[in-house]
């Protein structure tokens, strides 16, 4: 809670400054379709969202889409269970709706930069948790977000402040659009010479059917295709280990960032953010700069990266490195690849949340592999792409810390800005 603010701010509730807007209750699994209007809901709350992976319902069936629907700028919070109280900005112009399980809050009489980083401050969740309800998981009634009390500055500060968070976010923004290139960059190398084996000197390199796994001795055309003479049929299993190194949480930890699977992005392989390892709690295991974090629970979200330093995740991640350590530019976009996440979707187990198996199904997937040399060629000139990335990312690391530290010290006047033009 903020003790005292500067001479002429005020305290106000969010809905004299702010509508809220609520979620739709009668959309299940069943409701989604390929095509139809985005509906957020807790699993797609971050620090960014994104479109291409949230679920749609039918047009048809949203009532009052006008009344209801997002615009750019609203600020979206979870109201139940493990992540009550997270928040994200919608940051589209597509029509959207919002899932029962979270409200959105719309600025009005506000600076919506101000707004939307006091609700991601501690100073918002200390201010609602005391109204959390529930038995058996948190809840919060959009009412008591209505309810709660937020500095007012005057709006020539508000802008202020909103100016200088907004110059953290742009450079982050940026950072992040130079992460994508990179990659887009990489993943269609990797496409080019593997994939469409259009690899270096491919016009001198007949096609041929695949050796029968395992045997080395030719084979029939199979699932594979045909292949370019000289490279062979194995598994991922033959290049890559899947590392189980268990930990046990505490202070011997604290110099290690903590990457759950909730904060590795979807179908990109660069890390976006991370935890303190005080935040770990139970499962734990470690893995070290240039391994491979695959997400294994509910694997068809597509959850690849690359390690970019040594820290922890849980065990709904698989830690895999390569058997070959220069190989690794290779392996990972070997996993990063579409067909492989299929795969371990299709072989995963349990019905309530799917898990990939690595022992007897993706570590036995077949899998084309060029010579040696070809993949030495690609990773010299892929890793130090990688190298960018993770110089990039971690740059965004120390960015969002300092952001964080600066928000609390803003919004509740401790930090002036009078002065600032």
């Amino acid at each position: 809670m903020i003790d005292k603010l500067p001479y002429g701010w005020e305290s106000v509730q969010i809905g004299q400054v702010a509508e809220l807007i609520n979620g739709y209750s009668q959309f299940n699994h069943k409701s989604y379709v390929d095509n139809g209007i985005p509906i957020f809901r807790i699993g797609d709350l971050g620090r960014q969202v994104d479109l291409s992976d949230v679920k749609r319902v039918p047009k048809d069936v949203v009532l009052n889409l006008n009344q209801k629907r997002l615009f750019r700028g609203d600020i979206l919070i979870a109201k139940i269970g493990k992540r009550v109280g997270a928040s994200s900005v919608y940051n589209f112009d597509e029509p959207a709706i919002l899932s029962s399980q979270v409200v959105g809050v719309r600025a009005k009489r506000i600076e919506q930069k101000f707004l939307a980083c006091f609700i991601e401050s501690r100073f918002f969740y200390d201010a609602i948790k005391p109204h959390f309800f529930g038995s058996t998981r948190d809840n919060i009634s959009p009412n008591h977000i209505r309810l709660t009390s937020i500095p007012f500055p005057p709006l020539p500060t508000q802008r202020k402040i909103a100016a200088i968070l907004s110059t953290y976010d742009n450079l982050i923004e940026n950072n992040t659009r130079r992460i994508k290139i990179f990659e887009e960059m990489a993943s269609a190398i990797y496409r080019e010479w593997f994939v469409e084996f259009r690899f270096p000197g491919h016009e001198n390199v007949p096609m041929s059917a695949p050796p029968a796994l395992g045997t080395g001795r030719p084979g029939v055309e199979s699932e594979l295709g045909l292949i370019p003479q000289g490279w062979k049929v194995g598994t991922l299993g033959d290049a890559i280990e899947n590392i189980k190194e268990k930990v046990k949480p505490g202070k011997h930890l604290e110099p290690l960032p903590y990457v759950p699977i909730d904060c590795i992005p979807r179908r990109s392989i660069g890390l976006i953010e991370h935890k303190p390892s005080s935040e770990a709690k139970s499962s734990l295991m470690a893995f070290k700069r240039n391994d491979i974090l695959f997400g294994a629970m509910r694997s068809y979200f597509h959850k690849v990266i690359f390690a970019p330093f040594d820290g922890i995740t849980r065990q709904t991640c698989f830690v895999l490195r390569s058997k070959a350590p220069d190989n690794y530019p290779f392996d990972l976009f070997t996993m990063f690849q579409d067909s492989t996440v299929e795969y371990s979707s299709n072989y995963s187990t349990g019905s309530t949340i799917p898990y990939a198996t690595w022992d007897g199904a993706l570590a036995i997937m077949p899998i084309v592999r060029p010579p040696d040399l070809l993949i030495k060629q690609f990773s010299d000139i892929v890793a130090p792409i990688l190298d960018s990335i993770r110089v990039l990312t971690l740059k965004n690391t120390n960015l969002r810390q300092t952001r964080d530290l600066l928000i609390p010290k803003l919004i509740s006047g401790e930090l002036g800005v009078s002065n600032l033009n």
